[in-house]
């Protein structure tokens, strides 16, 4: 079972989120956090095995977020989901920690698909976002 955490400002968008994984084989939402201050503060108490992220949020933006959380929980692997496929963006994300980096619009089987990657320890990157950055370099 693969426990994941959802941290978006968008209530639409984390029921959405959640209604999408609780259908899928093997798939836990153990929580939903607003902001990443509070998305921080979930990981206590939940202990996730995935966090999927958003970037734009109030309070503490998902890339700041990010880096709080792999400085104290290297080996929890954060998903960036974002509407923004800007480059620098993205890059500051990896930079900061996130595993993996999706985005929005992007269909129900790559964000099973990316989940699926970073519970395994590895990285993901869709294949809009690994276009981008190697047309970047």
């Amino acid at each position: 079972m693969i426990r994941v955490l959802i941290v978006d400002d968008h209530q639409l968008v984390r029921q959405g989120f959640r209604l999408l994984l609780e259908r899928a084989d093997g798939m836990q939402v153990v929580g939903e956090a607003r902001d990443g201050l509070e998305g921080i503060e979930m990981i206590e108490r939940t202990s996730p095995d995935v966090v999927l992220m958003d970037v734009q949020m109030p309070r503490l933006n998902g890339l700041d977020a990010t880096a709080r959380i792999h400085a104290k929980h290297a080996d929890l692997p954060v998903l960036i989901v974002a509407m923004s496929s800007e480059e620098a963006q993205v890059r500051q994300a990896l930079r900061n920690g996130a595993k993996g980096y999706i985005r929005k619009n992007d269909d129900y089987a790559e964000l099973l698909a990316a989940i699926h990657a970073l519970h395994a320890g590895k990285s993901y990157l869709s294949p809009a976002i690994a276009t981008i950055l190697s047309h970047t370099r």
